[in-house]
């Protein structure tokens, strides 16, 4: 089950009010936690796809995938930037589109023709979108951090 409003920063308090959840690294994310879970379990699924597909579509979801986790790690290393900490944070977020394409592909082509591995990534990466997304407005809204 995934919770996509659950970003590892900021959580629902009762009432209006939000508190702040300190993380001291971005392996301490739950977005993190997610993109890198998946990245690996694309990267292994791309590895079992046709010879022919293996260098071409598995090769750019696996780049894709894995940019995901890099570039919230980059943002991370922005953060005193606000604007910059958005901005990669956003990257994450088309890394994760660019991922769903690719999937899309591969399972249109029949190259990933196991429907309910396509649906669980479709799933995954759906809820890791509204995570990041979630996120960045946590960010917009005056994020602050206590690294």
């Amino acid at each position: 089950m995934c919770d996509c409003l659950d970003t590892g920063c900021w959580i629902p308090d009762v009432g209006i009010r939000r508190k702040q959840v300190a993380y001291q690294n971005y392996r301490d994310l739950e977005i993190y936690k997610k993109a890198h879970k998946l990245a690996i379990e694309i990267h292994e699924m791309s590895l079992k796809l046709p010879k022919f597909e293996m260098y071409e579509e598995g090769s750019q979801i696996r780049k894709s995938s894995k940019s995901v986790k890099d570039t919230i790690v980059e943002g991370l290393g922005r953060r005193r930037h606000k604007q910059e900490f958005i901005k990669y944070l956003t990257y994450s977020l088309s890394s994760c589109d660019e991922t769903v394409s690719h999937l899309h592909t591969l399972y249109d082509t029949k190259s990933l023709d196991e429907e309910e591995k396509y649906q669980y990534f479709c799933k995954e990466y759906d809820c890791l979108g509204k995570m990041i997304n979630s996120f960045i407005k946590s960010v917009n809204s005056g994020h602050k951090t206590r690294i």
